[in-house]
């Protein structure tokens, strides 16, 4: 219905009147707050077109309950690589022409109330006023999903963050958001709450957790000010909880909450996670520039998790450092269905870790292996790989596949080992590396042709044919 409205301005501004707008006059005819939720599902600019519908449609967009100023969906994939390349003082131009927009959006607001508020564009600490505006008009709204992304140009981590507002808490204010001149009452809505590129402190996250009855999701991306964050109480509604590229974090606690999931991808982090019984989703990619050679970076999560292990039904790991211990005994993961591993795909032993997570998931159903590729030799001799039977194990995806030497002995021993197996994926795209949306780089697009060729002549005739292939 959204679709349709803007498509008849469209015509309408195009062609002028005609008789389709019959139509829109008796859509016209519905309640406001019907129409304000069609108009909703459009983006800006989508629903500001539907102004010259009538009279009645000229102010009515300015009432949507959704305000999405995410600017890459405008740029679009080439021009995101045209902005990227443009020299600083063209994108701190372009960003005051963001900043410019969503100013004259909020200001022409007439809606009580929105649902979200998206801001997304390469603007930092040099915008802070405006920024702060726009956190008090989503308080003010009742706001129930607010996202802050603040970077598109590029994907280090920088100074030079927004800062999200913190005055002392020693001093009698109210609140953290004190200088924002509103008190936290106006987040009591609020649902959804991501920061990407943004400073937050731990004390911030806290009072949110505590002061937002029905916060359920949590994002936290490349803050450079988060060092300590305790998600602790029975009373906190938190049923999510993501931690990205913190890289300034040394502390996570978790404790006595209704968590659901978690995901933690940075430096080693010091995580205590205890008395969470809801927690059944966990992905955990722990890297550090410190860590020894020899570091079993799988005893280090497994030992972080082992109050949560035998609950667990979805496990992400990223487990790429090659190393084996063929004398540790894995922990039971009594009810995990779906495993990922990011891996090591030429390390020769890898065999021997994937024995020793199979047999420690006795009801395990999906297995997907992202394959990382890096040059590592072990003086060790080997032995052949044992063969354990499991009998649930029903899907294989092996993603980023490339034709190397041990990659049709890994594929093999696998379809050997998983004996109820219904369906083997091959895919030989880096998707963890490469969300929906970002393009890659041309050579990276011919490996995958490449590695497409290699499983379709030296896979796909060796898989029994009580198995699904697929090949991507």
């Amino acid at each position: 219905m959204g679709c349709y409205i803007y498509n008849l301005a469209k015509r309408r501004k195009t062609k002028g009147e005609g008789h389709n707008f019959v139509l829109a006059d008796r859509i016209s005819e519905l309640p406001d707050e019907i129409l304000v939720s069609i108009l909703s599902l459009l983006s800006l600019k989508e629903a500001a077109t539907t102004s010259i519908l009538s009279k009645r449609w000229q102010h009515m967009w300015a009432s949507t309950m959704t305000l999405n100023f995410d600017a890459k969906l405008d740029l679009g994939s080439s021009n995101l690589r045209h902005f990227r390349g443009l020299q600083s003082e063209i994108r701190y131009q372009e960003s005051h022409r963001y900043i410019n927009w969503v100013n004259r959006v909020l200001e022409q607001h007439k809606g009580p109330s929105i649902e979200r508020f998206r801001a997304c564009f390469d603007i930092d600490h040099r915008f802070t006023s405006s920024i702060d505006k726009w956190i008090q008009f989503a308080m003010t709204k009742r706001v129930q999903i607010l996202e802050l992304e603040f970077i598109v140009a590029f994907s280090v981590i920088y100074e030079g963050h927004y800062a999200f507002p913190y005055p002392d808490l020693k001093h009698l204010c109210p609140s953290p958001l004190h200088s924002l001149g509103h008190n936290i009452g106006g987040f009591e809505s609020l649902k959804v709450l991501s920061f990407r590129y943004v400073d937050v402190t731990g004390e911030i996250l806290e009072y949110f957790l505590f002061h937002c009855p029905v916060l359920e999701h949590l994002t936290v991306h490349a803050s450079t000010n988060l060092v300590n964050l305790r998600v602790v109480g029975s009373s906190i509604a938190l049923k999510h909880l993501a931690i990205v590229r913190c890289f300034g974090i040394k502390s996570i606690q978790i404790r006595d909450v209704n968590l659901v999931s978690f995901v933690y991808s940075g430096g080693f982090v010091n995580l205590g996670i205890s008395n969470v019984p809801l927690l059944i989703e966990v992905s955990i990619c722990e890297t550090d520039d410190d860590f020894e050679l020899d570091t079993d970076i799988i005893k280090i999560v497994l030992g972080q998790l082992s109050c949560v292990v035998s609950q667990l039904e979805i496990l992400r790991l990223d487990i790429d450092q090659p190393i084996y211990d063929k004398k540790y005994e894995f922990p039971v993961f009594a009810n995990l269905k779906h495993l990922e591993l990011i891996v090591e795909a030429d390390y020769r032993w890898l065999l021997h870790q994937l024995n020793s997570f199979i047999k420690a998931s006795p009801f395990l159903q999906r297995l997907a292996l992202k394959l990382q590729f890096q040059t590592w030799k072990c003086n060790e001799k080997l032995k052949k790989a044992a063969i354990f039977p499991h009998h649930y194990l029903k899907v294989v995806e092996i993603v980023g596949y490339r034709g190397r030497r041990l990659a049709v002995a890994q594929v093999m021993h696998l379809i050997k080992s998983a004996v109820a197996l219904e369906k083997i994926v091959i895919d030989p795209v880096r998707r963890w590396l490469y969300p929906k949306g970002m393009e890659r780089v041309l050579a990276e697009v011919k490996k995958e042709v490449k590695a497409r060729d290699h499983a379709m002549q030296h896979i796909k005739h060796k898989v029994p044919s009580t198995i699904e292939f697929v090949c991507l």
